[in-house]
């Protein structure tokens, strides 16, 4: 019986060290305003510290959490970590439904631009023929011209309105369409290469703590296209991040180590030139 409990001690031992310990870009990050009273900016970064996070792709509704993640790098600068901003399409819960059809949101987003240090747009939401009007065009076009990456949360028909709208955009899929079957995204894959899938409650990568086969396969074939990222949309998620992180580095210990450290940093670093 000790001799079995010893064996089993290894493997739980063994299990818990398997883990991806390089650098993770957090690539779907809110710092919204309903968690700046529980969170500081110091309480974030130094969740980032620990958990290994070495960039963000940080947004907020509205967008003053991003600028006070931006203000507080500048004025402390934390070696090796970046805070890679996007601007948020909303500037309160009211425009979640309406922002793809009001003006003043494009014009928002063009105003709030004019700080110089913005990198993309989003993460919006957008479903259907929502993404076909012109508010969403002047978005989409602004982006491109502005040399801009956008992260929508959508659907594969909003998907293909926005490229539709300009080809030449650059799209992180939030979620990477939560359930969209394999074959689907590598179709999409295909057809868009300036499009990254981002894996947040994409529950299906896993099973029982582990990657699938299908998804290990797709991975590997895959690697340059996907990103990983928390999605701290409430304030549960901020803590439950070094679970969500965790999770992350156990199954991408299960890919090749080139595979592994391309989905972990390496495509969000040479997305935004990140050394």
């Amino acid at each position: 019986m000790n001799r079995l409990l010893a064996v089993l001690l290894a493997v739980v031992a063994l299990s818990a060290s398997a883990a991806y310990e390089g650098p993770l870009f957090d690539a779907h990050l809110h710092y919204n305003d309903d968690a700046v009273g529980h969170y500081s900016v110091g309480a974030v970064m130094e969740l980032f510290s620990k958990n290994g996070v070495k960039a963000i792709l940080a947004n907020s509704r509205p967008n003053d959490g991003t600028r006070a993640l931006v203000e507080a790098n500048r004025k402390a600068p934390r070696p090796g970590f970046a805070v890679v901003p996007f601007i948020r399409v909303y500037r309160d819960r009211a425009d979640y439904g309406t922002w793809h059809a009001n003006p003043d949101i494009a014009q928002m987003i063009e105003d709030e631009a004019k700080r110089g240090y913005y990198r993309g747009v989003g993460e919006f939401h957008i479903f259907g023929r929502e993404a076909a009007s012109g508010v969403v065009k002047r978005i989409v076009d602004f982006a491109v011209a502005r040399d801009l990456v956008l992260h929508a949360h959508c659907d594969e028909a909003a998907l293909e309105l926005l490229f539709a709208h300009n080809p030449q955009a650059r799209i992180i899929w939030a979620h990477t369409g939560f359930n969209t079957p394999l074959a689907r995204v590598e179709e999409l894959f295909a057809k868009y290469p300036r499009l990254w899938g981002e894996l947040s409650y994409r529950w299906d990568v896993t099973e029982g703590g582990r990657l699938t086969p299908e998804w290990k396969a797709f991975f590997t074939k895959h690697a340059a296209r996907f990103l990983v990222g928390s999605d701290t949309w409430v304030n549960q998620r901020w803590q439950s991040y070094p679970e969500t992180m965790g999770a992350y580095r156990r199954w991408l210990a299960e890919l090749p180590p080139e595979a592994a450290e391309r989905i972990a940093w390496k495509n969000g670093a040479a997305l935004f030139g990140l050394n």
